[in-house]
């Protein structure tokens, strides 16, 4: 069994969704955020404190496009992943980590100089929001080849840069969009594994609480 240890609407969501879209079965372990702060037991699973953290039998990983990659290649065949003989499998594995490398991670500044620790940086902040804008301009050209970023369908890149959308809406970025990201956006969560990891969380959350 696949377990996933999780917090609601972070990183650990691409996992989450990919989980979904393949119709793996898994264990889901939802925590509060941020982990290493309000559950510190779960520094016994994962020693750096960050989320996800994903156990496949003697398998541990904690970066969230790399098992999404795992699993679209370990647990496949899956239409999720292009094959190295695709003449776009370079294209989609630079797009599932431009998802995390180029558009999460200035994010995770808003977030925090915004969110977290209010007042103390807005400047920060409000730099790193216009650097994901500007990193979002790549996502908005490709779309005007397709639905979808590469190999003309939804794939595992399609979760990784998704994810980073939904970040964007928490943090009041989403009215920047353009046209064609927001039909984007809007494709990506009408998918049923979207809606089905939204749920998966939810009703995992209310488990814990009423334990």
């Amino acid at each position: 069994m696949i377990e996933l240890w999780h917090c609601p609407d972070a990183r650990s969501f691409r996992p989450l969704w990919a989980l979904e879209e393949m119709g793996l079965p898994y264990e889901l372990h939802l925590m509060p955020f941020p982990p290493r702060v309000r559950q510190p037991e779960y520094l016994e699973v994962n020693p750096l404190g960050t989320i996800p953290a994903l156990k496949d039998g003697s398998t541990f990983m904690t970066e969230s496009a790399a098992i999404v990659q795992y699993l679209v290649t370990r647990h496949g065949p899956s239409d999720l992943a292009l094959g190295v003989d695709d003449p776009e499998y370079g294209a989609w594995l630079n797009w599932l980590h431009f998802g995390e490398a180029t558009l999460t991670f200035p994010q995770t500044l808003v977030l925090r100089y915004r969110q977290l620790e209010p007042g103390r940086a807005e400047h920060v902040a409000d730099d790193y929001a216009k650097w994901f804008m500007s990193r979002l301009r790549h996502v908005d050209r490709a779309l005007a080849n397709g639905d979808y970023l590469v190999g003309g369908r939804f794939t595992a890149a399609d979760i990784s840069v998704g994810y980073a959308l939904l970040l964007a809406v928490q943090l009041k970025l989403d009215e920047r969009f353009s046209p064609a990201i927001r039909a984007y956006w809007e494709r990506l969560k009408a998918r049923p594994a979207f809606k089905a990891a939204k749920v998966a969380q939810k009703q995992d959350l209310s488990e814990a609480l009423s334990s």
